[in-house]
């Protein structure tokens, strides 16, 4: 648990900690703060909301698409963004975000009452910089900045800085050992005829950085990264009024702290958000239209984590499907049906939860959960548990 939580978000107008407002893809938002000086691990917890332009950017299709078929009221910059968190200017840190979908989106007969995952409880996303704390320890303060890439208006984006402070010491001290930020790998495939057409986006991206930080506790040299990979497949059809968007987003991250003779902590964290939605437009007349939908989407989450204080495994399955066809008037439903089910499985030395629940059309058609470990889920978390145990030797040996 940190000693200290300090805010990172807009000063101005009332300095009421309103989030950075991002409006386009140059658009860096930063605040400067001074951290204290006996600081030994640091935290940057990025909070993301994404609206208006790009609150579907994973379905924007490339801007030469728009200016060839003359579309005036369609988002573009393709389907691919990133948040990037800077300090002093240098990338620390990336969030590719999940791909929330509030209880307007799409359809919404969808989300009622299910809502779509996070759309109520955002996630949140942690940069470990304490590997940069030697450039920080100055008691001078350095610019903590945002940017997100190719972004349409409107990003809100903010932060909470954990520190964790050395009581035993007024002054720590550190350096940086190693650091690769290498740029944004973004490669797109666009082909189109008219309003029909395949965009394919692919992204990579890898950040990492080793760092060491003298306190009262000793000097324990910590490594952090970030590995990304994205697809995106973006397909319009029948002139158009069909659309089917497939994605997926993998992130995995790591840490790694050791003093001269014990692992103090080894730490991997992955994570996977499977996206699919389909958008079929039919019968127009006028202002009146009949639009179908289905979307799936997901987070499958999988932790290890070892050292003092032992070792823990969890994984986490949370997915969702949702149908639904809704006639429109005037921009305003007039009728439709929507149905939803979602599966939620966490298994995890800590203990096991599970929940099934399906609605369809206001109502919830069954709602059932628990939270018993089947032995064959115990088994397979073991396993699991003892493949990363013997992967995480061989990375600490590394260090």
């Amino acid at each position: 648990m940190a000693d200290l939580i300090v805010p990172i978000s807009r000063n101005l107008p009332l300095n009421d900690g309103q989030w950075f407002a991002i409006q386009n893809a140059t658009d860096v938002q930063s605040k400067k703060l001074a951290i204290p000086s006996n600081t030994y691990r640091a935290v940057l917890e990025v909070f993301v909301s994404f609206h208006s332009n790009d609150e579907f950017w994973y379905t924007n299709p490339p801007n030469d698409y728009i200016q060839a078929n003359n579309l005036s009221n369609v988002p573009g910059n393709g389907a691919f963004r990133e948040v990037v968190a800077r300090v002093d200017g240098e990338v620390v840190g990336a969030v590719w975000p999940f791909t929330v979908i509030y209880t307007g989106g799409v359809n919404p007969l969808l989300w009622r009452p299910i809502t779509g995952i996070g759309s109520f409880n955002l996630p949140t996303y942690d940069i470990d910089i304490t590997p940069f704390l030697g450039k920080l320890l100055d008691g001078k303060e350095h610019d903590f900045g945002f940017g997100v890439t190719n972004a349409l208006d409107v990003w809100y984006i903010d932060a909470n800085l954990h520190l964790w402070l050395d009581h035993n010491s007024e002054k720590t001290t550190g350096s940086l050992l190693s650091y690769d930020a290498a740029g944004l790998d973004l490669n797109v495939n666009s082909e189109f005829n008219g309003l029909d057409g395949q965009f394919v986006t692919s992204a990579s991206r890898h950040v990492s950085a080793t760092g060491w930080v003298k306190s009262s506790y000793g000097e324990v040299t910590t490594t952090f990264y970030q590995r990304f990979r994205y697809e995106n497949s973006n397909v319009f059809r029948k002139n158009g009024t069909v659309q089917i968007v497939n994605q997926t987003i993998d992130a995995k991250s790591g840490i790694f702290a050791k003093d001269a003779t014990t692992v103090l902590l080894s730490e991997e964290l992955h994570k996977i958000f499977p996206l699919y939605l389909y958008t079929g437009t039919t019968d127009k007349v006028g202002d009146e239209y009949s639009l179908d939908s289905l979307v799936k989407l997901g987070i499958n989450e999988k932790k290890t984590s070892g050292g003092k204080m032992g070792f823990l495994y969890s994984s986490l399955q949370n997915a969702q499907s949702a149908r639904g066809i809704m006639r429109v008037k005037k921009n305003l439903v007039v009728s439709g049906l929507g149905k939803t089910h979602q599966v939620y499985k966490y298994v995890g030395t800590d203990g096991c939860y599970f929940r099934d629940v399906s609605s369809r059309n206001y109502t919830v058609l069954f709602d059932r959960s628990g939270d018993s470990c089947s032995k064959g889920a115990y088994s397979r978390a073991s396993t699991k548990l003892n493949n990363q145990s013997a992967r995480r030797k061989l990375l600490v040996n590394k260090l």
